[in-house]
């Protein structure tokens, strides 16, 4: 095949989009749509590869993975490299074990199942990860080992043609697929290959069904596919569920472009694209790291340096790295001679090393008192699969004349400390039971895959039978309750609640636990029981770990720099106020109720501190470790004996 100077073009027109977007979503708000280009530049040129070797009869599969290994690997193993020399310098141990774990799922090309179990991609958080941009390539890679085997074990049964119309109906139902999760799931709609299969199917069908165009329709299909990526860049946003139908616009606009086959445009063969294109996959690796150097160390004023600088390393990547020819092999027996695996097993053993071994601790001096204090106290009641079948759906904590019974999810476990302590000292019974993400409200379930083993509502339900059998006096309920309504302060990763359908949305959760309330408060004031309820405690934006080694001074943690690091009471208080005053209307209802707000227990002036100069009141970045909790105890007091 000849050289193709409109797909490089493309190429450009991709990258220069998602480096724009990246550094300044306001300048290409469907930036991130240069990725789904992509996909459909890859999908053609390896279709085209693999078809040409099925018709000559002469494919060899592990002559095309060594092909792709030479292509990819050696630059994002430099990538890789490079980034683990800086990190050991400059970012604090979390951080630096973060990028180690990041590296090594990167080079393994499974870094898109990583980031899905972390984050969101447009989350305020994904701009700490290093490597997030290496989704993309883990998506390809998996297309490139399962693709070319099922075409292979395709063809022992059907023709050509007939496995051609086959990747055709496949093109299809992916999109369906990907529009149907998308609405469902579209944090792993994003993330995961069957989702995004079809845009690389959608370039083989460009090169399976080539068209037959005149000079002038050629001109008109470019304009068109080139209007519509122009439209996708312009007006799609962070805010669309992605890569869903919008992504049509994108897809249908690479391949409209690539079909044209137009080798003397203007828009895709001119100088400044044809460089941009031959430099576009060292210019997509080296530029996220030089948005998250911005991000990181800088605030402002960095994007036209930080572009800048993303060609200048591409243009150097390309030059001195992925120019390197490495030798091809044909025979599965030569794979002991392919130098990219070993640039590979190099870098992912190197940032398993930082993974598991935190190397550059010593460069950042932290108080022990401090790194000790970031724990919880195990509690055996919590979390038990099946624990909502047992006949004693509760441990028993603390012997006294009266008894209290505390349940929720894991941020009352947080907090049981307190009430233990409580207990203790005044001579009470303390019963707890609790599962992860089950508030403890009745008639609710968590829309989960697992509530065959931690069935929610079956718990709640005999908690309540307990406390009125055991004649309790009081019941302290905790949950984080942001996490049914709003999820994190990037409005994502909400644990959905249903009261009688499967239906996810924010709206039907917040009905569900505003019904639960209703019921789990009249239910107790039926049986003339006390409930105390305790709103959140507030969120941080990270783990207290990374708060604590970014508040170093010369060694010292410094309080005004822990201060800045930690959650602000403003964005605390904005952030809960719609659940709380959820929480709050259902409760002045009920004369039984008390709420207790822990915000002025927890934030001092301006922010809630994640701690103090010596100790952590936080165990990660929303749940309170022991040394937190026990800032509750003397106002809980108040309210819980008497």
């Amino acid at each position: 095949m000849h050289f193709r100077y409109d797909i490089n073009g493309l190429r450009a027109i991709a990258v220069i989009a998602v480096v724009l977007f990246h550094f300044n979503p306001a300048w290409v708000p469907g930036g991130f749509a240069g990725v789904d280009v992509f996909f459909v530049i890859s999908g053609f040129l390896m279709t085209g590869i693999i078809f040409r070797g099925l018709e000559s009869d002469d494919f060899n599969l592990f002559k095309f993975y060594v092909a792709r290994a030479n292509r990819i690997i050696p630059a994002l193993a430099v990538l890789c490299l490079v980034l683990l020399v800086f990190g050991w310098f400059y970012l604090v141990p979390p951080d630096y074990q973060a990028l180690g774990k990041h590296v090594a799922s990167s080079m393994g090309f499974l870094s898109n199942v990583v980031y899905l179990r972390e984050s969101g991609y447009f989350d305020a958080a994904s701009h700490e990860k290093w490597l997030l941009h290496t989704w993309s390539l883990s998506v390809e890679w998996q297309f490139y080992i399962l693709y070319p085997i099922a075409l292979v074990a395709f063809k022992k049964f059907l023709s050509l043609e007939n496995l051609k119309r086959l990747i055709v109906i496949g093109t299809v139902l992916g999109f369906v697929l990907s529009v149907v999760v998308t609405m469902k799931l579209p944090n792993s709609a994003y993330y995961l290959l069957p989702t995004r299969a079809w845009e690389m199917t959608m370039g083989a069908v460009a090169f399976l069904y080539p068209w037959r165009l005149s000079e002038r329709q050629k001109k008109l299909s470019e304009l068109i596919g080139l209007a519509l990526i122009i439209v996708s860049y312009a007006f799609v946003s962070s805010d669309v569920p992605w890569p869903g139908h919008f992504s049509l616009f994108p897809v249908l606009g690479a391949y409209l472009i690539i079909v044209s086959n137009q080798q003397s445009s203007l828009v895709t063969n001119n100088k400044a694209f044809q460089y941009l294109g031959k430099w576009s996959y060292s210019i997509y690796l080296w530029h996220w790291p030089i948005v998250v150097v911005g991000f990181y160390f800088y605030s402002e004023h960095f994007e036209f340096v930080g572009i800048f600088l993303s060609i200048v390393l591409g243009f150097l990547s390309f030059h001195f790295v992925e120019r390197v020819k490495f030798p091809s092999f044909e025979k599965w027996l030569d794979a002991i001679k392919v130098k990219p695996l070993y640039l590979a097993l190099i870098a992912s053993g190197l940032g398993y090393f930082v993974l598991t071994s935190n190397p550059n601790q010593y460069l950042f001096p932290m108080k022990v008192s401090v790194l000790e204090s970031i724990e919880r106290k195990p509690y055996a009641c919590f979390d038990k699969n099946m624990m909502h079948e047992s006949e004693d759906v509760v441990c028993k904590l603390t012997e006294g004349d009266r008894s209290i019974l505390a349940i929720g999810d894991s941020h009352s476990y947080s907090s049981l400390p307190a009430v233990e302590t409580l207990a203790k000292n005044n001579n009470l019974s303390l019963y707890y039971t609790g599962f992860s993400g089950c508030p403890p409200i009745l008639g609710v379930s968590p829309i989960r895959g697992d509530q065959h083993l931690k069935d929610c509502k079956i718990l709640n339900d005999r908690a309540v039978k307990f406390a009125v059998d055991r004649q309790v006096t009081k019941v302290f309920l905790a949950a984080r309750w942001t996490y049914y309504t709003e999820g994190t302060y990037s409005k994502n990763g909400v644990q959905y609640l249903s009261i009688a359908s499967d239906k996810k949305s924010r709206e039907v959760s917040k009905r569900a636990l505003i019904t639960g309330l209703d019921a789990t408060f009249k239910a107790y004031f039926d049986h003339n029981i006390d409930v105390i309820l305790m709103l959140q405690v507030p969120m941080q934006h990270s783990d207290p770990d990374e708060i604590f080694y970014r508040s170093l001074l010369n060694g010292k943690v410094i309080i005004s720099k822990l201060g800045k690091n930690s959650i602000s009471l403003e964005e605390h208080v904005r952030f809960q106020k719609e659940t709380n005053h959820l929480i709050e209307t259902v409760a002045n209802k009920y004369p039984n109720v008390t709420i207790y707000d822990p915000t002025s227990d927890m934030c001092l002036d301006d922010h809630c501190l994640v701690g103090n100069e010596d100790v952590s009141y936080y165990f990660d970045d929303d749940h309170l470790s022991i040394l937190g909790a026990s800032k509750l105890v003397e106002p809980l007091s108040k309210i819980l004996v008497n």
